[in-house]
């Protein structure tokens, strides 16, 4: 070695380019030394928080990883759930408009009952009172034939035989 430490001071190799030999085993000792102290002290705490820090970034990725698989999931859930509830929903607006025009069917079948009810009673009340009418006015008739026959006859008719006159003049009447 002091061959070598000689050969550093000469004029000629590493001495001619202003190195020492001593001064560059002091200094090569002085790294070494150096170099332990900070890989005892320094290196590997610097190495365990870079681990660590390493170890947690991995974590966050996997759970993001395992959160977007949950929420692809949830929205899968969540698009059939609302699949099933339109379908529902459908469902019970269809058989309710089936049942609100079953329902005017039925109000119009009802109606439509009523009203040929309402025209029935209206028409056997014109005849009735038709019949009432034609009564009235058989009496009226009856009396003014009466009226008229004593009148022409200058005498009383007697009740058969005014009858008589007085169907035979109604028949005569109702032909024309």
């Amino acid at each position: 070695m002091i061959g070598l430490v000689q050969n550093f001071g000469s004029s000629t190799g590493l001495g001619a380019l202003g190195l020492s030999a001593s001064a560059f085993v002091i200094q090569l000792i002085t790294f070494v030394i150096a170099l332990l102290i900070l890989r005892k002290w320094a290196f590997k705490p610097i190495m365990k928080v870079l681990n660590e820090r390493r170890e947690a970034i991995e974590k966050g990725v996997s759970l993001g990883e395992q959160m977007q698989k949950e929420k692809d999931e949830l929205e899968a859930k969540v698009n059939h759930t609302l699949t099933q509830t339109r379908q529902k929903a459908d469902k019970i607006l269809s058989d309710a408009s089936a049942t609100a025009r079953q329902m005017v069917h039925e109000a119009e079948d009802q109606a439509r009952v009523k009203a040929e009810v309402i025209i029935k009673d209206a028409a056997d009340r014109g005849l009735l009172e038709t019949k009432r009418a034609w009564r009235k006015l058989e009496g009226q008739l009856t009396g003014l034939v009466t009226d008229a026959t004593e009148a022409v006859i200058g005498e009383k008719v007697d009740s058969s035989k005014d009858s008589e006159l007085i169907n035979r003049a109604l028949k005569e009447q109702i032909k024309t």
